[in-house]
């Protein structure tokens, strides 16, 4: 290639707009075939899901607590009549079913492991706080002398 053709505008633009074509033609195929999986999983998922799945529902409490009347709302994740419902004939429902009761099993017990650890941090910082207090309050009663 001589220098002329090099430095040739028309051909830097064709090769820019070639390189753009090939990447949005990429970037559609990519697209359309991460779509095409989500519908196909979501299809499945429709097709083993059970007929009346069950819905979380809030449930209101009032915590006894130094604080007069405070009151929290928690969501239920597990509903009551779960243990009373029949265990599923086939076996494949059935470990199925076993399989997301220990998934929720397994939710429950890491929030309420996390739930602990909030705790115990909030008792932490309450206790730092009450000493900064503390130390503030010196401080302004030493100034103040």
């Amino acid at each position: 290639m001589t220098v002329d053709q090099r430095n040739n505008p028309k051909l830097l633009v064709g090769i820019i707009g070639g390189l753009t074509v090939l990447i949005a033609v990429f970037l559609a195929y990519q697209w359309l075939s991460s779509s095409a999986e989500t519908n196909t999983e979501h299809q499945e998922e429709l097709a083993a899901a059970p007929a009346k799945p069950a819905v979380a529902t809030p449930v209101s409490t009032e915590l006894e607590s130094s604080a007069p009347a405070m009151e929290t709302e928690t969501i239920k994740l597990v509903e009551d009549d779960l243990l009373d419902a029949p265990v599923p004939e086939n076996a494949s429902l059935a470990k199925e079913e076993i399989a997301k009761l220990d998934d929720i099993q397994q939710q429950l017990n890491e929030q309420e492991t996390s739930l602990k650890q909030q705790h115990g941090d909030a008792d932490k910082l309450i206790n730092l706080k009450e000493e900064q207090i503390k130390l503030l309050e010196a401080q302004l009663a030493q100034q103040g002398k």
